[in-house]
């Protein structure tokens, strides 16, 4: 069944009408007066508080859009809409001879009215946050199904890149060489083979995890790619100990790296390196030399544009993507998680 949204501004201008009617009944002077003379009045005033109250909470909504700034919010509006219920009337009140200039400094002559506009205005606020909130709550389920698509995604990719036959049969080509050469070398490779698997296996449904497990995993593929590019690959890590309790969308920096050999010539006379480092205290960046290959590997092109995704989730932060005439960098924001389970970009 296809969902009907019904505009705000419809329901502006349906309600002011019919709150100017309830007011003809409800305040004492106007059930005194000609009907629609007094309808009349009660439109006008309705129209302005009810326009005013709709530009307040449209302007605290803009300045404090965050669910974690709700009760700042709210505590604002209700101050400044008590103030605005209160005063904001005073024009039309002179113009229709309910108060004169001497009495300007009069709190009564304010009063008299304020408690039907503090119900109204209640009532009104009521259905603004309640929209408010509803859209918040459609807004973060539609971001957590994009998250689930996402990983899928990922996952596939990591697949495709890692767990393929291909891989597999690479590696298991190179560890029949090494039981040849040197078993020792042989068992090193088996147990970071066996760690890939292992992290990719274990990781593959959660969103986050702590710098130091990426970067361990991390240096157990490089271990890998090691045996096939011996002299030609150099990953360097650099990476104080401080930002390891920090967290990373997982298999973040492999495929990083995965990217940076699948798109550069990696060869004796033109080495690739590569430098995994931290930049600010904010971001962990993976910048290698540039030199592209004439003929690129057919690509699906959703490495990158995985991780952009995954961190636009992530406080709408995304990764920097530089490059120059001499290096390729990407820069990756590093997450905090506090106490109250929600994310905080440092």
């Amino acid at each position: 069944m296809k969902n009907i949204k019904i505009k705000e501004v419809y329901v502006r201008w349906f309600g002011i009408p019919l709150v100017a009617l309830l007011s003809v009944f409800s305040i004492e002077h106007a059930r005194q007066g000609v009907f629609w003379r007094e309808y009349l009045i009660g439109l006008s005033f309705t129209t302005l508080y009810w326009n005013g109250a709709f530009l307040i909470f449209m302007m605290y909504r803009r300045l404090y859009p965050n669910i974690s700034e709700t009760t700042k919010r709210l505590t604002i509006t209700i101050i400044s809409l008590v103030i605005w219920l209160t005063f904001g009337g005073l024009p039309l009140k002179l113009v229709f001879g309910y108060m004169e200039l001497r009495h300007i400094f009069n709190m009564e002559s304010y009063l008299e009215t304020l408690p039907f506009n503090m119900m109204i205005g209640f009532f009104v606020g009521s259905l603004y946050e309640g929209a408010f909130f509803f859209e918040k709550y459609k807004e973060t389920f539609r971001i957590n199904e994009q998250l689930k698509n996402q990983q899928i995604r990922t996952q596939l990719e990591v697949l495709q890149n890692q767990m393929s036959p291909h891989f597999l049969f690479n590696s298991l080509n190179t560890l029949t060489t090494l039981i040849a050469e040197s078993q020792e070398v042989a068992i090193d490779f088996t147990q970071n083979l066996s760690e890939v698997y292992r992290y990719i296996l274990k990781n593959k449904d959660r969103e986050l995890v702590r710098l130091e497990e990426e970067i361990d995993f991390a240096k157990s593929y490089v271990f890998l790619l090691k045996m096939r590019y011996p002299d030609n690959l150099t990953v360097d890590f650099n990476v104080p100990d401080v930002f390891l309790s920090t967290n990373i969308a997982p298999l973040t920096i492999q495929m990083l790296l995965e990217n940076a050999i699948k798109h550069n010539i990696v060869s004796k006379s033109k080495p690739l390196h590569i430098d995994v480092y931290i930049e600010n205290g904010r971001s962990i960046v993976v910048k290698n030399n540039l030199q592209l290959k004439s003929a690129l590997e057919k690509s699906t092109k959703t490495g990158l544009t995985n991780i952009k995704n995954r961190y636009a989730y992530f406080g709408n932060k995304q990764i920097d993507i530089i490059s120059t005439t001499r290096n390729f960098m990407v820069a990756v924001p590093l997450i905090d998680l506090i106490e109250d389970n929600q994310l905080s970009i440092t």
